[in-house]
């Protein structure tokens, strides 16, 4: 069962579709959100999902005092449920968060140029194509907060995502057949 670990609206169970979604790990998420927390990245923070599939990453973000979350899926049926998933989470942190769900492609959402986001996680299908991780990187990059962080979660045999100037590399972390790469903004 996927959960909201802690926070807010912690224990509160998330449903999660029935096909085409590979849902973070309590384990991942947990580590995730520990480190984000300890690097005080989470208070107030604008959050992108993208890919949100249940909408688990980014309605902890919210749980844990993120100020807003935008969360684009472009199925049908999963957006439904990150809806119904928003609207639970919602009822626990009450008015001190914006929850919004886009049914949109990602290339699509990202060119309405929205923004500032100060934390972006990036959860795609294990087979999305890496050419198509990098546009996505690539149209982000305007929307982004000046110190904002980008995380990216891809299964573990996949290669470090190729990044387009304004973004760079900080870190990776393995989880299994799990890798989170850790990306910032990059600094002139």
């Amino acid at each position: 069962m996927t959960r909201i670990i802690a926070g807010r609206a912690g224990s509160i169970p998330l449903e999660v579709p029935d096909a085409g979604t590979r849902p973070t790990s309590d384990r991942v998420r947990e580590s995730l959100f520990g480190a984000l927390e300890s690097a005080d990245a989470l208070r107030g923070a604008a959050v992108l999902d993208l890919y949100a599939g249940s909408g688990a990453l980014a309605l902890e973000a919210v749980s844990r005092g993120a100020a807003s979350a935008d969360l684009v899926e472009k199925s049908p049926r999963a957006a439904a449920i990150v809806e119904r998933n928003a609207a639970k989470v919602s009822r626990s942190v009450g008015r001190d968060a914006a929850i919004r769900v886009h049914r949109s492609t990602v290339s699509a959402f990202l060119g309405g140029r929205r923004g500032p986001f100060d934390l972006v996680l990036i959860d795609p299908p294990y087979d999305l194509r890496e050419s198509e991780l990098t546009d996505a990187l690539t149209l982000l990059v305007p929307s982004l907060a000046a110190d904002a962080r980008v995380i990216v979660e891809r299964a573990g045999h996949s290669p470090q995502p190729t990044l387009p100037a304004g973004l760079t590399h900080v870190r990776e972390k393995k989880y299994g057949d799990t890798v989170l790469w850790w990306i910032d903004t990059a600094t002139a």
